[in-house]
């Protein structure tokens, strides 16, 4: 049986162009190292067959064998990636035949990067596919939600083995360089099959990856070459022109550099992008304005749940200059007023998210201004979800939300089927603990709708849009109501 699977990979691996064919035999030989086999007899295949299916028969030939005791999710990922670290080539050559495609077309190195990436199994593309997603149109465009699936739950097995394993301190955190490469381990998933792209941004050197659980389109990370915090800062603007530059096609942005707006690893400098167009970069200006010393610029409001200032023009250092301006103005702003206070004891509260992309031949910077205060009746942070929205988004909101596409939590999966049960049969929705927490919800709406078996499905994820269009509401710190919109101006004026 193993004879005829390592068959089958090697056959896979040299249609994906992973294996050249002068190293055929050098890849059966250390595929049959790996699963201790001395005897070996090639199988012809007749039947091309999915990877994951392959993979997961030599998984079973494994358990069997004892190479790994129990068959956990976390287990048998460890050891299919080693399986796919034997098959796929060198970073050198990765580099290589990224960079000879990047002069003729950079979406052509993309493009074979991404099909690369999931070629490898990095991309696990039969786990991404099981992620619920829709889009629904708003009064801001079409908002995309998705249920996030692909992201597999921990084990107890696996997190009572995590306890006990010994702690270690390489790689730093899940951006590092250090893994490429990487065995991993019980708390630390395997990176046997990743590769990484070498970039310089403002002289700096970065590296491009694809996120291995892909919220949308070739979304990318591009990673600090060391592990230092992120930080947004003048050069941050610059970094994210210069990825747009030298991929035209691409988003970048960067997720606020505070707890609670940040959303994300803040402990290793890095930005997300990728090749999708999100519902942000389709909003128009609602307002423009001239701002002072930087009149060949366009600038003005975005019409956005969360409050954007859009810059455009040609050149890079012009736009650098005139975000760094509201960068440095926003961190030293107070409105008592409009309840936003730079810092309160010390503690700084303003920042920005910003997002580069390219509008035709003009360089775009979307600048979103954060704050992330707390109180008393808001522990969770002022411009954070609030407590009634918590049923369908309780986390920060990160970058790739303020963009407009909500990564929802997996349970809402189930918990969308029993009410939809729930809805149809009459129950009492306030009965079912599992789903009790939505009944005020419901009972907001329900009336508007005459509901059937065959539209229950799209109507409950209309109103999830909806609530995560508040959800956006909730994080801008200044509301879209006459007054919200006064104090706004007010930090425009002082620029």
């Amino acid at each position: 049986m193993i004879n005829r699977l390592i068959s089958e990979l090697v056959a896979y691996g040299i249609d994906a162009g992973l294996v050249n064919l002068d190293d055929k035999t050098y890849t059966i030989n250390r595929l049959l190292e790996l699963f201790g086999i001395l005897e070996y007899e090639e199988t012809p295949v007749t039947e091309k067959r999915e990877l994951v299916d392959i993979l997961e028969d030599m998984l079973v030939y494994a358990h069997k064998e004892g190479f790994f005791e129990e068959d956990t999710i976390t287990m048998k990922d460890l050891f299919d990636t080693k399986i796919m670290g034997l098959l796929t080539p060198p970073p050198t050559m990765v580099r290589k035949t990224f960079a000879d495609l990047y002069r003729e077309d950079p979406r052509k190195a993309t493009d074979y990067y991404y099909d690369f990436s999931q070629k490898t199994n990095y991309i696990r593309k039969d786990r991404i596919a099981k992620d619920e997603k829709w889009m629904t149109e708003t009064e801001f465009g079409p908002i995309d939600i998705t249920i996030n699936l692909s992201k597999p739950e921990k084990d107890p097995r696996d997190i009572a083995k995590a306890g006990q394993a010994k702690k270690s301190g390489y790689p730093s955190c899940l951006l590092c360089v250090e893994n490429e490469g990487y065995m991993g381990h019980f708390s630390h998933p395997a990176r046997q099959n990743h590769r990484i792209i070498p970039i310089k941004l403002a002289g700096e050197d970065y590296f491009l990856q694809y996120s291995p659980y892909v919220y949308y389109n070739e979304h990318c990370i591009i990673l600090n070459k060391k592990h230092i915090p992120m930080i947004i800062d003048r050069a941050v603007f610059r970094k994210l022109l210069e990825f747009v530059k030298l991929f035209p096609h691409y988003t970048a942005g960067s997720n606020a550099d505070l707890p609670i707006v940040g959303g994300s690893i803040l402990s290793h400098d890095h930005f997300q992008g990728g090749g999708y167009v999100f519902a942000m970069a389709k909003a128009p200006y609602e307002r423009t304005f001239s701002l002072k010393g930087y009149e060949d610029l366009n600038a003005g409001i975005v019409k956005w749940p969360m409050s954007v200032i859009r810059l455009q023009g040609k050149d890079i250092g012009r736009i650098v200059d005139a975000a760094d301006h509201i960068l440095t103005s926003w961190r030293g702003y107070t409105d008592e007023e409009a309840f936003i206070f730079s810092e309160t004891d010390g503690t700084p509260h303003n920042t920005i998210t910003p997002i580069a992309r390219m509008h035709g031949d003009l360089f775009e910077l979307d600048l979103v201004l954060r704050n992330n205060i707390t109180t008393e009746e808001s522990p969770w942070g002022v411009y954070h979800p609030s407590a009634d929205l918590h049923h369908i988004k309780k986390e920060n909101i990160g970058l790739i939300e303020v963009m407009g596409l909500a990564v929802l939590p997996a349970r809402l999966k189930q918990e969308i089927a029993i009410l939809e049960e729930a809805i149809l049969q009459g129950k009492d929705i306030r009965a079912d603990e599992q789903i009790e927490k939505h009944a005020d919800w419901v009972e907001k709406w329900i009336g508007h709708y005459d509901i059937t078996p065959d539209n229950i499905r799209g109507i409950l994820q209309d109103e999830i849009s909806k609530v995560f269009v508040k959800v956006l509401e909730c994080a801008g710190v200044y509301k879209r109501t006459e007054e919200g919109q006064k104090a706004f101006m007010r930090f425009v004026e002082s620029l």
